[in-house]
């Protein structure tokens, strides 16, 4: 039986993948690929000659027992365009059913724009919510964003060159002026990174060319006021704690300990974080 190998491919420059991504790249009988055309380009600059099948959001569905079936025969490589697999790309059931029908699933890490923007951006990488591509329609895209306004840690998003300004308008329009930071072109010869405010970055975005990773910081903590004395966040603190080892969900515990003693959510959610933290 054969193995299901996730591996991660450059997002730019071709030094960036591992010998052995390379390695497991040439010994495959098939690579599951977001686009055969850019996934044959790298195999052909690392020579290797192995069958392709286009596997993608629009055809996952059907193309998804091929695969199955082709482990039968041997290992298969799943990669997307660039990046790791999975993160904001059809995946996630081929591993599901790939593991639930005996095979091995292994990863073999690689580049992330998602976590490459992270580092470079100047924003904490501590905690943050990751928001993939948002929803094209302008009022569904307003609402993810009114959904994650309130939380403090970083939002980090992928968008497309030609609705990137209608992006940030709606961020600036929803979230407020905040700090963002544009990065573009990730390791590859026009790579660039604008860190800025949103108003900033609209000006700065006239023509816009490349794939956007949008990492935006998060919402500010309000001042707790005067009668949130040390007594009430130590009731908090540890009604917060008793609603984690009851396994109730974040959002759940947020809203009642915040309801309960009038506390702001923003405060309160970063006592669950912090309370998650340590525990572990």
């Amino acid at each position: 039986m054969g193995t299901l190998f996730i591996i991660g491919t450059p997002i730019g420059n071709l030094e960036d993948l591992s010998p052995r991504a390379a390695r497991l790249l040439g010994q495959v009988v098939l690579v599951a690929a977001e686009d055969t055309r850019v996934t044959r380009r790298l195999l052909n600059h690392l020579g290797i000659r192995v069958p392709t099948l286009s596997y993608h959001q629009h055809n996952w569905r059907t193309r998804l027992p091929q695969v199955i079936k082709s482990l039968a025969d041997g290992d298969v490589a799943l990669v997307c365009d660039a990046g790791m697999p999975v993160v904001s790309d059809p995946g996630s059931e081929l591993v599901s059913q790939a593991a639930s029908a005996g095979f091995s699933v292994e990863v073999v890490p690689g580049p992330s724009a998602l976590t490459a923007a992270l580092s470079v951006s100047g924003f904490s990488g501590d905690a943050f919510t990751f928001l993939g591509f948002l929803p094209p329609r302008r009022k569904d895209r307003r609402q993810r964003l009114k959904a994650v306004a309130q939380l403090p840690m970083t939002l980090v998003l992928f968008e497309a060159p030609h609705r990137l300004k209608a992006l940030l308008q709606d961020v600036l329009e929803e979230l407020g002026d905040r700090q963002v930071a544009l990065c573009r072109e990730l390791t590859k010869l026009y790579e660039e990174v604008f860190r800025g405010n949103v108003s900033q970055a609209l000006e700065h975005s006239q023509a816009p060319r490349g794939e956007y990773v949008v990492v935006i910081q998060g919402a500010s903590e309000p001042e707790v006021s005067d009668e949130a004395s040390t007594e009430v966040l130590e009731q908090a603190a540890a009604q917060l704690a008793e609603l984690r080892s009851n396994r109730t969900r974040a959002k759940d515990a947020v809203a009642q300990v915040s309801l309960g003693l009038g506390l702001p959510k923003n405060v309160v959610y970063r006592m669950w974080v912090d309370l998650g933290r340590s525990n572990v």
